[in-house]
Parts: C-alpha cells; sequence; structure tokens
C-alpha cells in the first residue's frame, strides 16, 4: 500500500511517498481501508519535532472508511462495516491502518467517510472542551481563536448551538465573513483589533468566561488579558509556537484565572469515553446544528503541499486527504 513517512524532523520537505506492505491485523484489531484521512496541525508539531518521534515517523491522526480485515476476539465490528479512528499506532497517512477494536467509532449512515474523517479529532476535541473541560452554558462568553480554522470552525457552533455569546479571532477579513457564518456574534481580527480591549468592551467590561486557543505563542498574554474573573483558558495548541511559562501569582492578579492545557486523548482514554464523545459529536452533525466544512481536499501524493497550505494558515474549515 502507499503510505507518507517523515524521514526526519523537519519542513515539509522531509514527508515522502513510499511503498509499504499492506498489515494485517492481530487479536482483538481491525483493519480499516481508508476513505478519507483528516489532516491536523498536530502532524506538524510531530513532522517538525516539537512533538518528537522516532524518524522515519508515520504520521496520521484520524481517518475513516471501511473494515476490509478482523482480527481474532473482534466482537465489536465485522468485515464491511464503516469506521474511523483518531490515533492508532500506524499512521493514518497511508491507504489503511490496523487499529485496536476498541479504539475504533461506528460511523453512522447519514455521516460520510469524507466528513467523519474530516472531523473525527477536531470534532471530539471540541466536544470536551465546550462540554468538559469548561461547560458552556448560554450567556456564557467564550473567545475562540482561529476561529475559522478546523478546531475553531466547530468550536464556534457548538457555543452558538448552547447559546453561548461567541468572539471569533481571526487573521483577515475573509476569514471574518467564515466566522461569521457559522455563528460567531462579533470577529475580532489579529493585527487590527486589541483582541482583549475589545472583549472587554463587548462584555460590559467583565471579560470572556473562556477563552480557547490553539495559537499559543503570539496570543497567549491576550488570552489572559481577555478572561473575566474567575475565567479559564483552555491552551490547547502551538500554532504559532509554544505558549510561555507564567508564575502562577499571574492568575490571582488576572482576577483568580484558571488555566488548562488540555489533550484529547485524556478525555478519551476509556472505550465508554470514546464513544460518548463520538456519539455527541455524530449527534450535533446529524442535526445540522454543526456542519462540517471541507476546504481543502489533497491527493495522498500531495501531502506536502497540504502541510504547506496548513501552516501557512492559508486553510478554511477542515481539510482531507483522499488516498
Amino acid at each position: 500500500m502507499r503510505a507518507i513517512e517523515a524521514e526526519k524532523a523537519g519542513g515539509p520537505e522531509v514527508l515522502r511517498l513510499v511503498d509499504a506492505p499492506l498489515p494485517e491485523p492481530g487479536p482483538g484489531q481491525i483493519r480499516i481501508r481508508h476513505e478519507a484521512i483528516g489532516l491536523n496541525f498536530i502532524e506538524v508539531y510531530q513532522r517538525t519535532g516539537l512533538y518528537p518521534m522516532t524518524y522515519p515517523a508515520r504520521l496520521g491522526q484520524e481517518a475513516a472508511g471501511v473494515v476490509d480485515a478482523v482480527g481474532d476476539g473482534v466482537t465489536r465490528f465485522k468485515m464491511g462495516d464503516r469506521a474511523g479512528f483518531v490515533g492508532g499506532s500506524s499512521g493514518a497517512y497511508a491507504e489503511a491502518s490496523i487499529v485496536p477494536a476498541e479504539r475504533a467509532v461506528h460511523i453512522p449512515a447519514s455521516v460520510p467517510s469524507e466528513t467523519a474523517a474530516a472531523c473525527l479529532l477536531k470534532g471530539m476535541t471540541a466536544e470536551f472542551l465546550v462540554r468538559r473541560t469548561f461547560h458552556v452554558k448560554q450567556g456564557d462568553a467564550m473567545l475562540v481563536h482561529a476561529a475559522a480554522g478546523g478546531v475553531g470552525s466547530i468550536l464556534t457552533q457548538w457555543g452558538h448551538a448552547l447559546d453561548a455569546r461567541v468572539l471569533g479571532a481571526v487573521g483577515s477579513d475573509e476569514k471574518a465573513k467564515v466566522a461569521k457564518a457559522q455563528g460567531c456574534d462579533e470577529v475580532l481580527i489579529y493585527g487590527r483589533d486589541n483582541v482583549p480591549e475589545r472583549v472587554k468592551a463587548l462584555t460590559g467590561g467583565k471579560g470572556a468566561a473562556v477563552v480557547y486557543d490553539s495559537v499559543g505563542k503570539a496570543t497567549f498574554d491576550d488570552s489572559l488579558a481577555s478572561l473575566a474573573k474567575r475565567g479559564m483558558l483552555v491552551s490547547f495548541g502551538n500554532a504559532s509556537g509554544p505558549a510561555p511559562a507564567i508564575e502562577p501569582l499571574r492568575l490571582s492578579r488576572g482576577g483568580s484565572l484558571f488555566l488548562t492545557r488540555p489533550t484529547l486523548f485524556d478525555y478519551i482514554a476509556t472505550t465508554e469515553e470514546l464513544d460518548e464523545s463520538a456519539a455527541a459529536l455524530f449527534e450535533m452533525v446529524g442535526s445540522g446544528k454543526i456542519r462540517i466544512e471541507i476546504g481543502q481536499r489533497f491527493p495522498l501524493d500531495q501531502v506536502r503541499q497540504a502541510h504547506e497550505a496548513l501552516e501557512g494558515r492559508k486553510t478554511t474549515g477542515s481539510t482531507v486527504i483522499v488516498p
């Protein structure tokens, strides 16, 4: 089968197309023949070495397709089932993956494979961020950085569905239109708006109850300054570089603030948590409350170009790779 490897840590040029043996599932495993593969910023971190791996490394966090081989002892899936996964040891940038059956999810008939691949990691991330890390409720002011991006666009829609006051921050007028169409009540533009001042002005001087920050270094200080008393900064990405270290007293001076750096895999650690998160996501997608916008599609042999577009902030919504 065809697969993509990062031969070493570095830029997009380290990604190469290779021929690899088609793997066979062992006990408790299934093989999923991919119909679509999701592209996520975590793979940029892995490729660059920010999240170190053993190289050459197979990248890719999520994919969706059809089960075409089942290992001994598997009762959760059968041949022909539609399935998807987040994580996995073999890397999703390939034509197929071996996945432990308890770490795969069933894809309902109402959700196309491209949609599932585009939203599993991003959508389940949004799910735990708005429902479990900080329980967003009606009337809460939430600031979403990179609101036109993959996770940001889902966070925005989920917050809107919960009747929160959704403030989005983006990098251009074009992305502002996207964020507004997704349900942002107000949109701020980096480099033009003073984000903390605008957030305070839009919330009657209070600030945001929660800030979702996937950008990291470039926005961290503004995120803290945008919070209301006892507000929570959820730092969950490093698109501009890792967020800086801070003294705990800074949280106190800012108004008894909370700071967390969560990761999806701690919130879907068990099969039950995985199924519940996926079910909540698919319910929102199936009901039409969340639309998964696929802004870009790349064939497998153009993963390098996909990474270049993602790092260059030239993407909107979700991006899928088609094997």
